[in-house]
């Protein structure tokens, strides 16, 4: 039996993840999500237990790993899931609470945080895995403008910041070798009928079970065992976009990731 938190349960991939291995019925599932009445209701669905967050606090994505970590003496899998899409003509600029770009915050900074704040637990319960969702789409981050405040578009708020997770996640994925826990990231499937796909206004290209499948293998597969520091591309490994490799990129890439999350310590 395993332990496995997703974030971003309460709708779409991540509730259709966690209906799909409730059914197996041998794995303790911690369901997050931010709408309280949806998750209530996946997690009556599923019989997991339930961690309401907003993840576009710092201060609350810490919280909701003290929370996790208080509860549990194990994490066998924890899948960065939760997002904030994209509209197609969007040009609205959103900050989060700490007044980060808002796609930059939740769907790059709270995993990565997230992610080290369970760190010992996941350590703990090695053989452990950290799935992050990523997607298709990537930008590299302007380092002269990394919070986008120049010629804005939600696209490219939401490919920069998955290109950002890919990258962090293979850093990770170094650092944490040797140790039991690996970290590999996916693009599970292209427009699948989600309330973020409708959102962006393109026309749905792939099922959310082939989404789910993706997923699914990489949480628990016997023969991703050990397998670190990949991207995937639905079931196939893939490559991501070069300056997810580029050792310079990631060098600046971590500089200012730790300096975006040191923002939230006088909260």
């Amino acid at each position: 039996m395993a332990t496995i938190l997703i974030t971003g349960a309460s709708d779409g991939l991540g509730r259709a993840l966690a209906e799909d291995l409730a059914a197996d019925g041998r794995h303790t599932l911690l369901l997050h999500g931010r709408d309280p009445d949806r998750l209530s209701d996946v997690a009556a669905a599923t019989g997991a237990q339930a961690y309401r967050a907003d993840l576009s606090s710092l201060a609350g994505v810490r919280r909701l790993a003290a929370d996790v970590s208080a509860a549990h003496d194990r994490l066998d899998v924890l899948v960065n899931n939760a997002g904030v899409g994209f509209h197609a003509t969007g040009t609205d600029r959103l900050t989060s609470q700490d007044g980060h770009e808002l796609r930059l915050a939740v769907n790059y900074l709270a995993p990565v945080l997230l992610t080290r704040e369970l760190l010992p637990l996941l350590r703990r319960s090695a053989p452990s895995r950290v799935v992050n969702v990523a997607s298709v789409g990537q930008q590299p981050i302007d380092f002269g403008d990394p919070q986008l405040t120049r010629d804005y578009t939600e696209v490219a708020a939401y490919c920069r910041s998955k290109l950002a997770l890919i990258g962090h996640g293979l850093d990770l994925a170094e650092e944490l070798s040797g140790s039991g826990v690996t970290v590999n990231s996916l693009h599970p499937a292209s427009y699948m009928p989600t309330a973020m796909s409708r959102a962006s206004g393109m026309d749905v290209v792939d099922s959310l079970e082939q989404g789910v499948a993706a997923t699914r293998r990489l949480v628990d597969a016997p023969e991703l065992a050990g397998v670190t520091g990949r991207y995937f591309d639905g079931e196939q490994e893939a490559r991501a976009s070069a300056e997810a490799y580029d050792a310079e990129f990631r060098r600046r890439l971590a500089d200012l990731t730790a300096e975006l999350l040191r923002t939230d310590r006088a909260a």
